[in-house]
């Protein structure tokens, strides 16, 4: 079995996410080492039933390690100091490497051959042992023992490398902790002796907090003023020490925090509650953002008073971004599985309906204006809603942020039908554009999913009846607005508003509302995510989200987007004469939609091809047995009993020879993962028209 090389840090779709939530409550607390490493061990030991699981750190000859701490289940503990070797060549050049070591059976494995005393000796039968690179070097280890042969999956070579990786981010957010709470105690003793040995403590504690880089460590007087500052603060937040001691530590705030108050909040809750810890965006010297995880202890005197504080700031924009990539993918997941179940469905009924608009175009006459313009506008609308059909797909493939301008009621009128087909029809869909409203630039599938999200969280508030309303209108923000709305710049500035008719928030849930990870639904039923997305999206598009809201009335949720003057333009699609067939080209049609499958056997005959057909891969492979003079094979890759992908396999053991054109309502890369398209072989998307289909086949029987 192939395991993943990589060291992983954020957890795959697959991972337990209930229970690393559990490890980390466990954890995050803890400032002991041991400890930490006993409660990873055990916690991990236990999910995956194993019976030994052990945490390691490694010398810096990159072979000896000491195994600090581990949990044990009916075998004894293995703590003390060993070496990778000792487990065989292969264990000591992974490890290096940064890549997981797994044997399933020692006994039967010829990597440990060799060495197979150890594993005896240990009552190691199977293990995984994956390595922990920190800054490019190898620092420590976690292993999970087997005393009989196991096959593991790769989930659970994930799941240890996770483990490891919250294990070491513990011990290190452990040992600061410790570090500064002795340094506070330290200071508190010093402050009762003479003088000469508070001196002494002084320049202990200068060249202390001078030796830590990754993190600033700083200390304020009883009013917030910052007396003292180690290169670490220098090198976070961009101030030299002439430049910052003696000025408010207020100043490493958001005007937003400033103005809300929290820097004098902060110190009061140490006050009050000897301590604050908390996460936040916080600015440097140069006026870019980053995310601090702060920690602030009071620091008293000999009379007990309180006399300041000592502050730890630590740079987590990394570990958030990581954050925001994982409630992305979660988010991929949710619409992926809204749009899965219907794409492939509505885009057969797209292909219909728009061959034969297509078809009706061809014959109709041409001095027939009006005809001619109520096809055009049918068929502008079908080509809308292909064109949301598939970025919806690709949203859920995880396409890259493409801001571009984009006609607010435009994008509104598109998403209406998906909306109304979403919810359940006890909810009345109702929607009020004004006019005028304009453009904004932002992605568009963005945009649609954020829209989703709101119809979805409206949908469960009422709890399948009600009304949801949508509307769009302009406002023009003065400078006064703009500050209370938030991070917006005065200017015109398009709304759109989502109103619900259910069960309302109140004051505390809509003071928490965009947390992630914050629900009020029962268990198991949403994860808390999906205002958060909409918050976050909103504001990195240079907008604002202001939520309004009252228990038993309702909910309505304000997007403010600053407008643009740019303007795009849709260039109809320009057909070309469909190349021709002839009558001794036999194309054989499987398609288990009938509408679909009509459409293309008419359009085929009509091009001059001679066509049989199928409605499933067993019926099709029979039709191939008693017609050899087929020349091609236009396959959907949906079909029943057998997929059109394993269909072509069969046929290519007969025919090897022979084309083949598949056609599916997903996209390309959700279809064809796991591999490239055979050699003679290619993709028709739906849906698709009479051209298109016309100049595929065409180029395959012509090459």
């Amino acid at each position: 079995m192939a395991y993943g090389r990589l060291m992983r840090e954020v957890p795959p779709p697959t991972a337990p996410y209930e229970f690393l939530l559990s490890l980390d409550q466990t954890i995050r607390p803890l400032l002991d080492a041991l400890e930490i490493v006993q409660a990873a061990a055990s916690a991990l030991g236990r999910h995956l039933q194993v019976n030994r699981c052990a945490y390691a750190d490694v010398e810096s000859d990159l072979d000896t390690f000491n195994l600090t701490g581990d949990y044990n289940d009916g075998v004894p503990s293995a703590v003390g100091r060993y070496r990778f070797s000792e487990f065989g060549a292969e264990c000591l050049r992974l490890m290096r490497l940064g890549q997981p070591y797994i044997v399933e059976d020692s006994e039967t494995d010829p990597r440990s051959q060799s060495v197979l005393a150890s594993y005896r000796h240990m009552q190691i039968r199977s293990v995984i042992c994956v390595p922990l690179l920190k800054a490019g070097k190898f620092s420590a280890a976690m292993a999970v023992h087997q005393i009989r042969p196991r096959r593991w999956r790769q989930e659970e070579v994930d799941l240890v490398q996770l483990v490891a990786s919250r294990c070491w981010e513990s011990l290190e957010r452990g040992r600061v902790a410790r570090e500064l709470r002795e340094l506070n105690q330290n200071l508190q003793r010093q402050a009762l002796v003479l003088a000469e040995e508070l001196t002494r403590a002084e320049r202990q504690f200068a060249q202390l907090v001078a030796g830590v880089t990754d993190a600033a460590i700083y200390m304020l007087d009883a009013n917030g003023r910052v007396t003292s500052w180690n290169p670490g603060a220098e090198r976070i937040k961009g101030y030299s020490a002439g430049e910052i001691i003696g000025r408010h530590f207020s100043e490493f705030y958001t005007k937003e925090d400033r103005a809300k108050g929290l820097p004098a909040r902060s110190l009061s809750l140490v006050a009050s509650a000897g301590k604050f810890e908390g996460e936040g965006w916080r600015v440097r010297k140069d006026g870019s953002r980053f995310w601090a995880s702060v920690l602030i202890d009071p620091i008293y005197g000999p009379d007990r008073q309180l006399v300041g504080y000592a502050k730890v700031t630590r740079d987590m924009t990394e570990r958030r971004l990581i954050q925001e990539q994982l409630n992305q993918a979660q988010k991929m997941e949710a619409i992926g599985q809204l749009t899965g179940g219907v794409a492939h469905d509505f885009n057969n009924l797209l292909t219909v309906i728009l061959g034969n608009l297509d078809t009706v175009q061809r014959r109709s006459a041409a001095g027939d204006e009006r005809s001619q313009r109520a096809i055009e506008h049918a068929s502008r609308g079908a080509e809308r809603a292909a064109a949301l059909t598939h970025q919806l797909l690709a949203f859920a493939r995880r396409q890259p942020l493409n801001p571009k301008p984009t006609g607010v009621n435009q994008l509104v009128t598109t998403l209406l039908e998906l909306i109304r087909r979403t919810l359940p029809e006890g909810i009345s869909v109702q929607s009020r554009l004004s006019a005028g409203v304009g453009q904004v630039s932002v992605d568009a599938n963005q945009m649609e999913s954020a829209l989703l999200n709101l119809a979805v969280n409206a949908r469960d508030a009422m709890e399948g009846q009600g009304t949801l309303s949508i509307e769009t209108h302009q406002v023009d923000v003065n400078a006064d607005e703009a500050l209370r709305l938030g991070d917006l710049e005065p200017g015109l500035h398009a709304v759109i508003c989502v109103t619900d008719t259910g069960a309302g928030m109140s004051s505390e849930v809509i003071a928490r509302a965009f947390d992630p990870f914050f629900t009020t639904k029962p268990v198991g039923q949403g994860t808390g995510l999906g205002l958060s997305q909409v918050f976050g999206f909103v504001k990195q598009s240079g907008g604002t989200v202001k939520l309004l809201s009252e228990v038993g009335h309702g909910t309505t949720v304000k997007i403010y987007l600053p407008r643009v003057d740019a303007e795009s333009t849709v260039r109809p699609e320009r057909h070309r004469d469909a190349p021709r067939g002839a009558s001794n080209e036999t194309v054989l049609v499987v398609e288990d939609e009938e509408d679909v499958r009509s459409y293309s056997i008419e359009c085929l005959e009509e091009l001059g091809f001679s066509v049989l057909y199928a409605a499933d891969g067993p019926s099709a492979l029979r039709l191939i047995d008693a017609h050899p003079e087929i020349r091609l094979l236009f396959t959907d890759v949906g079909l029943p009993h057998m997929n059109g992908r394993e269909l072509a396999e069969k046929v290519r053991l007969v025919r090897p020879e022979l084309p083949v054109l598949f056609t599916t309502g997903y996209a390309q890369d959700a279809m064809f993962q796991q591999g490239q398209l055979d050699e003679n072989a290619e993709l028709l998307t739906k849906p698709f028209n009479r051209s298109q289909l016309a100049e595929r086949i065409r180029q395959l029987l012509d090459a």
